[in-house]
């Protein structure tokens, strides 16, 4: 685990209904600039007014937070839904409780060098770069059998997409969104990108089923908090783009988070378009061999939705 970032301090000052002393939550999150939800509820203190010690702890990757929430290290956790349909498929103990954003401009990123990228169609034959195994890489095959043609998929570490194409070791690359802007950066008037239909990102919020049964309580006043603060967010998107930017110390600039939210849909909520998405990419995972086991039935994906905490704070 790694050592802590901040702690939202609880204090006795003001009690959710039921809570009587200040109730801790371990919460696997660090700062970005998708879930401004949780920035707010920071800033405004109200896990605190909550009745809520939450103790945050970063990781390097949403898979390994979900890993350390598997492993009982976390109460909740931030991560792309991707693992979540892996957790399943292996019948992990964990629990879906809210969907905090969806990035709605996945890519693939192509140097001019190797020809035109107007539309999917010219992906075809192409080398492209991305990580197998993981959802870019379901992104890029639902983009070429959306367009009916075939490409060579090649391997790599995320950090070594960009270098790849820069060089021409391969013709495209299709990286994590963290990756754009240098990718954008170092090819400069030889970058090309291609917005292809079909996929969106979503940043959920995963719980050990700890949270969602005897510490139902301690959740509720969590996502209520987030609630809050998913108001506030909608009400006044400039104050949420600052309360990022200060999280992010500055790395990210409210100018550049204006751009990016072009392509974030966010809004805190839990719906049937999650659930077809983890299904969709249960059934890619089990066409790849990557994992042995049955395809997930409508009752076995339902299980892992928990929604109660997250309707009874919307009401």
């Amino acid at each position: 685990m790694t050592a802590l970032t901040r702690l939202a301090l609880g204090t006795a000052l003001a009690l959710t209904p039921g809570l009587a002393v200040a109730e801790s939550l371990v919460f696997g999150w660090s700062p970005n600039p998708q879930t401004p939800q949780v920035d707010m509820a920071l800033e405004k203190g109200y896990f605190t007014d909550a009745g809520l010690e939450v103790e945050l702890v970063p990781f390097n990757s949403g898979r390994a937070g979900f890993e350390a929430l598997l492993g009982g290290q976390v109460d909740v956790v931030f991560m792309a839904e991707f693992p979540a349909a892996t957790g399943a498929l292996m019948g992990q103990e964990f629990a879906i409780v809210g969907d905090l954003a969806r990035f709605t401009g996945s890519r693939v990123i192509g140097n001019a060098g190797a020809g035109p990228l107007d539309s999917p169609a010219d992906l075809a034959g192409r080398r492209i770069g991305t990580t197998i195994g993981t959802n870019v890489h379901y992104f890029l095959d639902k983009a070429l059998e959306g367009a009916g043609v075939e490409a060579e998929i090649v391997s790599a570490a995320p950090p070594d997409l960009v270098p790849a194409v820069v060089r021409g070791d391969v013709d495209a690359i299709v990286p994590f969104p963290t990756f754009y802007g240098a990718a954008k950066d170092t090819l400069g008037e030889d970058y090309l990108e291609l917005r292809a239909p079909g996929y969106e990102v979503h940043y959920i919020l995963a719980a050990t089923p700890e949270m969602t049964g005897e510490k139902s309580d301690t959740l509720a006043a969590f996502m209520g908090a987030l609630a809050k603060a998913d108001a506030d967010v909608a009400a006044d998107p400039e104050a949420a783009m600052a309360a990022v930017s200060a999280s992010m110390q500055g790395a990210i600039s409210t100018e550049a988070l204006a751009t990016m939210w072009q392509d974030v849909e966010i809004g805190l909520t839990l719906d049937e378009g999650l659930a077809e998405l983890i299904r969709s990419e249960a059934d890619w995972i089990l066409g790849q061999g990557v994992i042995k086991a049955e395809p997930l039935s409508d009752a076995a994906l339902a299980a892992y939705f928990a929604p109660a905490a997250l309707e009874a704070a919307q009401k």
